[in-house]
């Protein structure tokens, strides 16, 4: 989960990996005749598309890629299964058309996110994007995931998932989906993590992360590091802290150490868009240092 480049409308774009579970009648209709609907998918889209083999009714189609490379595949597949509802319907008599319904594959650990404390972040999901959205209260068979479905329109489901995408995101940066033997790590992504940068979520019309591009005015955010873990931040001569700025497009101050104080302050100033990613950033060099105590062999110079 690397950041690959800033997207130019000023949003976050890093690769992730979707999962849709699909009957084999659906996986059909997005293989296409001699396999060239999935083709023409991966080509516009850009995104990795892989289908699990097998003849079990139920398959597992995996889709990776930056972000805006999966939101074009989603929209691909939602309108497809859109033509074959309307298809169907030539030859019923049924008169309302019924809704498209995709199923995705998400670990239990992120669904809770998913959910938000007491129902209130799935609500906001159906309120602002207009669809459908099921959590399985238990998991899938032999797995430790649960289907998350959602219905509604092609372009109610697309929003859907954008903001399914920026929960998994912040999942992946808080929760255990790297070990952190550090227990100030643990501290600091709490930290860096308490006023989260996508809390705008469905309170403007949903975009990706949704609200950034509500408000290009300058703002600020501030986060508190302990001292012996702002060294990773600033690394070899400055140049991680500079990398950070060149990325996000962010103004970050550092604030000199407080004699007495075991922490320092960081200032990050700019659009919500460019204070978004800087987080991100700093999430994910704390991230990599982990894995580089968890794994000495991989150390380098930094």
């Amino acid at each position: 989960m690397e950041p690959t480049k800033v997207q130019s409308e000023g949003g976050l774009n890093v690769t992730l990996t979707i999962r849709l579970l699909m009957h084999g009648k659906e996986v059909g209709s997005i293989i296409g005749k001699k396999g060239e609907t999935v083709k023409k998918m991966r080509e516009e889209s850009g995104a990795r598309i892989n289908i699990s083999e097998g003849n079990c009714p139920e398959r597992i189609v995996t889709i990776t890629g930056p972000t805006d490379a999966i939101f074009k595949a989603f929209a691909m597949i939602a309108y497809k299964f859109e033509e074959d509802i309307i298809n169907s319907m030539s030859n019923s008599p049924a008169t309302s058309k019924p809704p498209v319904t995709l199923r995705l594959v998400v670990p239990a650990s992120q669904c809770g996110s998913l959910i938000g404390k007491g129902g209130s972040k799935i609500k906001e999901m159906r309120e602002s994007t207009g669809s459908q959205v099921q959590v399985a209260g238990d998991m899938l068979p032999n797995s430790t995931e649960r289907a998350v479905t959602i219905s509604g329109a092609p372009e109610a489901i697309i929003q859907c998932v954008k903001q399914i995408c920026v929960v998994m995101l912040e999942a992946y940066t808080i929760q255990g989906q790297y070990a952190i033997p550090h227990p100030d790590l643990t501290k600091l992504h709490q930290l860096a993590m308490q006023q989260t940068p996508f809390t705008p979520l469905g309170q403007t019309t949903p975009a990706f992360p949704a609200g950034l591009d509500a408000s290009n005015q300058a703002s600020t955010h501030e986060l508190t590091i302990p001292n012996d873990l702002i060294g990773c931040i600033i690394g070899r001569q400055g140049t991680k802290i500079n990398e950070i700025r060149q990325m996000s497009g962010a103004q970050i101050k550092i604030a000199n150490a407080m004699e007495g104080s075991s922490e320092r302050q960081i200032t990050i100033t700019g659009t919500p868009a460019n204070i978004s990613l800087a987080q991100y950033l700093i999430n994910a060099r704390f991230r990599d240092v982990a894995a580089m105590w968890n794994d000495p062999s991989s150390m380098t110079t930094s």
